[in-house]
């Protein structure tokens, strides 16, 4: 599979090289970064890394690295997420179909179990999958449906919602990111603002509006 994996990125010396280190060699790996002042670029070069910049915004940075990748299969990747071992045996797909990988949070709580399992729920029941589990498609798919759009926030879902849940496939393989937000502000305070937001967008307000909430 000739793939390109893109990485949007703001000041994420803490959790990017992780992530970077288990994606493996012989990938395309583009880190698209948001205007960090940490180090960032400098970390994600030194990985191996092409690095180019994009106006802040996950939409804005997913669309620059979607434009400058070379390769017909793209990863859409968080810089927090981290993919377990042989992830890659999980990626054959159908090029009509877009993948996404288990949620998993990299806490031994019992409410990080409790989140993986509502998540679980949520991607089979709604087909809902969220940017922190990654998402595998084919460019000309991507294309099809309309391509990335550059949202603030919630382009996760914008895409998601524009693919469908029969265009949707779960890949036998983890996506583990960090549990600090979750434990610093809360599991059900996180959660429960993740879900206003949700229901905002569904209830048509607009992406800068939500940030707000979000932030």
């Amino acid at each position: 599979m000739e793939l390109s994996v893109i990485i949007p990125a703001l000041n994420g010396t803490t959790t990017l090289p992780r992530t970077l280190q288990t994606l493996g060699g012989g990938l395309e790996i583009i880190v698209v970064d948001g205007g960090s002042t940490d180090g960032t670029p400098e970390q994600a070069a030194l990985h191996g890394a092409h690095v180019i910049t994009a106006p802040k915004g996950r939409g804005s940075q997913l669309a620059a690295g979607i434009a400058a990748a070379t390769h017909p299969w793209l990863l859409l990747l968080h810089a927090d997420t981290v993919l377990s071992p042989h992830w890659r045996t999980a990626l054959p797909i159908d090029a009509g179909k877009a993948g996404y990988f288990r949620f998993v949070l990299d806490s031994p709580d019992q409410r990080a179990r409790r989140l993986e399992r509502l998540v679980a729920w949520r991607c089979r029941t709604l087909g809902l999958p969220y940017g922190d589990q990654g998402l595998l498609i084919y460019r000309d798919l991507l294309q099809a449906v309309g391509g990335m759009t550059t949202l603030p926030l919630m382009e996760d879902v914008d895409l998601v919602r524009r693919l469908g849940r029969g265009r949707l496939v779960p890949l036998a393989a983890d996506a583990i990111t960090s549990a600090a937000k979750w434990e610093q502000q809360g599991y059900l305070r996180r959660s429960a603002r993740n879900l206003l937001c949700l229901s905002l967008w569904f209830a048509g307000m607009s992406p800068s509006h939500i940030q707000r909430i979000y932030e």
